[in-house]
């Protein structure tokens, strides 16, 4: 490898924080630089996974019910104020804007940090009768929180660019509840279209959203054995009803309060695909968020040059043709340095076509999952390419599946769980009372994450607290 080279390796992703950080920049995801703590800006080959990550988001929220919608920034304070336990949860996060230039404002603004205050005094026009329902809308939007823990690129900001929260309304508890079920599959769809597996549970009491019923979420485990959240999904129950007054009719011409449910997911999820999937090299990138799924690399002599450049232009118009982003990188550096620079890119097929390989008529093709050398006949470069897209993208979920469920541990009492939770996600009887939980929560050290939506059947054990029986466990973790 040259000095230069050298000069931009990463660090090793055992050193995660140290790898993720520079990664971000070296692979120009986002740029760290800019003069305000928190705020990011995108880079353009970043923003690009962004379009393609977002696009997979909307097209399942479009699929199955859900229209886009966008409401405003800024939320008068009267209507901010009005659900208590819900400003409860964001009154140290709030940014407010309380002058329009050197006027100060009637009434202060706050910057969303999230929109129930901002959508549903407009569902309280827009709901009339029990023929709205279902409704549900979703909008793809900026959310402003002032975070004072240690900020990170895409996992803890103050601007969050990317935030998809969905609000939807419903006749009653039980359809809400279905939305909210309908709500974590969707989600779990999204992640499996990453290549991400994740945890699904349910958070304990206190660690619900504010003004919520309950509180359902979706977690992945980054490589240094914690968990970040990555989606959650709410039952507000009428509570946000009762507050801003959403109300219909029922068939019998009765006025009822409407039951509602939110769900919202970030560019966390990005994060996450970053991290599970990338290498000491760089980004690997599944081939449906990939900006440039394919690299051709031209493996030129001065015999034979324009041939191969005439067939490395044939080859990518033919894979633009059938809808893959290529790239050929025709540049006057050594074929080393081309691969190194699209290995940290993550581009998920390098393709290298020289004088031998035209001779038989194939293209040497080289994953970026495993490194596999295969050759494919330029004939059937079209399907040769995209099943191997598919054949990526199921080896990428599978090694991160088996890496998730290895570091999932068992544990009988609470000194094993402080242990195991070093390396990855405990799991632990617990009976469920609060006063348990966060009893088990202080004696180790983390916190309860929630309790398993795939749970059933198990045996009776003891809650390590009280030791009553209980057929409940929970995970536990480390949490970003």
């Amino acid at each position: 490898m040259a000095e230069s080279e050298k000069e931009a390796a990463l660090p090793p992703k055992e050193e995660f924080s140290d790898w993720y950080n520079e990664l971000l920049w070296m692979a120009e995801i986002m740029d760290v630089r800019y003069p305000v703590k928190g705020l990011y800006v995108w880079y353009p080959f970043g923003f690009a996974i962004r379009r393609s990550t977002y696009s997979i988001i909307r097209e399942l929220l479009d699929n199955s019910g859900h229209q886009e919608t966008l409401f405003p920034l800024l939320i008068p304070e009267n209507e901010f104020m009005k659900e208590a336990e819900h400003i409860k949860g964001f009154e140290d996060e709030v940014y407010w804007v309380t002058h329009g230039g050197k006027d100060p404002l009637d009434v202060p603004l706050a910057l969303r940090p999230t929109s129930e205050t901002a959508i549903y005094p407009m569902y309280k026009i827009w709901v009339r009768s029990h023929a709205d329902f279902p409704l549900k809308l979703y909008q793809v939007v900026n959310t402003f929180r002032y975070e004072t823990k240690h900020t990170r690129p895409l996992i803890r900001l103050r601007e969050i660019t990317s935030f998809k929260e969905a609000h939807t309304v419903h006749a009653t508890w039980e359809d809400a509840e279905a939305q909210v079920k309908e709500a974590v599959e969707l989600y779990t769809e999204i992640y499996r279209r990453l290549a991400v597996p994740i945890l699904r549970s349910r958070r304990p009491d206190w660690d619900k959203f504010p003004g919520a019923d309950y509180t359902d979420a979706i977690d992945a485990m980054m490589p240094d054995g914690k968990t970040l959240q990555v989606g959650t999904c709410h039952h507000l129950g009428d509570n946000f009803a009762k507050t801003f007054d959403i109300t219909y009719e029922d068939t019998d011409g009765e006025q009822r309060y409407a039951h509602q449910t939110c769900y919202g997911i970030s560019e966390r999820c990005i994060a996450a695909t970053l991290s599970i999937h990338g290498d000491d090299k760089g980004l690997v990138l599944p081939p449906e968020i990939a900006p440039v799924q394919v690299v051709i690399i031209p493996i030129i002599f001065k015999k034979g040059a324009e041939e191969v450049l005439a067939a490395c232009k044939d080859v990518q118009a033919r894979l633009r043709k059938a809808g893959v982003r290529v790239e050929i990188d025709a540049s006057d550096l050594r074929p080393g340095a081309k691969y190194y620079r699209w290995e940290m890119k993550g581009v998920p097929l390098r393709l290298e076509i020289g004088p031998r390989d035209l001779e038989n008529n194939v293209a040497v093709a080289v994953r970026r999952d495993s490194g596999e050398k295969e050759q494919i006949p330029l004939p059937e470069i079209e399907a040769g390419v995209l099943s191997r897209f598919e054949a990526i993208h199921e080896s990428l979920y599978e090694k991160a599946k088996a890496g998730l469920e290895s570091r999932i541990f068992a544990c009988s009492d609470l000194e094993e769980v402080k242990e195991k939770i070093q390396k990855g996600v405990a799991t632990i009887p617990w009976c469920g009372k609060r006063d348990c939980g966060l009893a088990m929560e202080d004696k180790i050290g983390a916190g309860i994450l929630g309790i398993p939506l795939e749970q059933e059947g198990n045996s009776k054990e003891k809650c390590p607290i009280c030791g009553e029986e209980t057929g409940t466990r929970v995970y536990v973790a480390r949490t970003y």
